[in-house]
């Protein structure tokens, strides 16, 4: 493993989330999608960038990625990233994309286990300041790409491997070190974020519905039997922002950050910035948007009442 993740000596750990990155050609807006990520890291300076897939569509996958990965890497700061639908759709597979990621001594995506489906679920632990014991846990999954079964077809979804991968995961964290919270990331929104935004109060944008996978293969019934997952942040559906409260747990869309690829009017590309806090199970979270505007107090969504 790389870098080692420490909490800062105030007390907090800073991570921006790109999402959607979506190189695509090497035009001018892909451009535009390199500078307004250099503004965002200039002015948060995260201890840890997270992209949350589709980082690149296009057939040059291999070069598109580099240039994803270029803002970061040029500003230094550590880096994890999961694979998308559409990252490795054109061009090279994903193993060929993660040799590519591993070019930077930054990188810190790993492969995962082998006999575990799809490429890059792994783990990544943030250690106290003064401490090796860890203080927050993060959990990074591959959701897919297209449901191979053609009886649902659609987006893929997180696998009975994969979950039985996390809860084996989370039981040795919690033998080794007691319970600890946690945060999962990966691409592809579950079921439940449609849940929260009907029958929850939520913060944000939902500008278009839940593109989620047709099939729930239970990843939330496992993060809620496991107790630790504090928040779940995912990417895409481009011009969704909004994050709800769900039994406990936080389900947050990130803010896409490409230009090369479909979004709305009004609707700026951004990043969305997570502050853990050590010794608590609590993290703050806001937008912030590449002209420099900070989205603290979205607006607010209440459900309609049901009889």
């Amino acid at each position: 493993m790389g870098k080692e993740l420490r909490f800062r000596q105030d007390g907090t750990f800073k991570i921006v989330q790109f999402t959607d990155v979506h190189m695509a050609d090497g035009s001018e807006k892909d451009f535009r999608t390199m500078e307004g990520m250099t503004r965002i890291l200039d002015m948060e300076k995260p201890d840890l960038v997270v992209f949350t897939g589709d980082m690149t569509y296009g057939e040059e996958n291999e070069k598109l990625l580099r240039m994803a990965l270029k803002p970061v890497n040029e500003a230094g700061i550590p880096w994890a990233a999961v694979f998308g639908n559409h990252d490795a759709e054109l061009g090279s597979g994903k193993e060929a994309l993660l040799k590519v990621m591993q070019e930077s001594s930054l990188c810190l995506t790993e492969a995962g286990e082998p006999e575990v489906s799809g490429v890059g679920n792994y783990c990544l632990m943030v250690k106290g300041y003064e401490s090796d014991k860890p203080s927050w846990i993060m959990y990074f999954l591959d959701s897919g790409d297209y449901n191979k079964n053609k009886a649902v077809e659609g987006y893929d979804y997180i696998k009975r491997d994969q979950i039985e991968w996390y809860m084996r995961k989370s039981r040795e964290f919690s033998s080794r070190y007691g319970k600890l919270p946690a945060l999962s990331f990966f691409h592809i929104p579950l079921q439940e974020y449609k849940v929260v935004w009907d029958y929850k109060t939520c913060y944000g944008m939902k500008n278009e519905e839940v593109c989620c996978s047709q099939q729930n293969s239970g990843m939330f019934s496992a993060m809620l039997e496991m107790g630790d997952v504090k928040g779940v942040f995912v990417g895409h559906d481009h011009i969704n922002d909004y994050w709800g409260e769900l039994f406990g747990i936080k389900l947050v869309y990130g803010r896409a950050t490409g230009h090369n690829t479909y979004g709305a009017d009004g609707f700026t590309h951004g990043a969305r910035v997570i502050i853990l806090k050590e010794n608590s199970e609590d993290f703050d979270t806001w937008i912030r948007l590449e002209d420099g505007n900070k989205i603290v107090n979205p607006v607010e969504h209440r459900p309609e009442k049901r009889s």
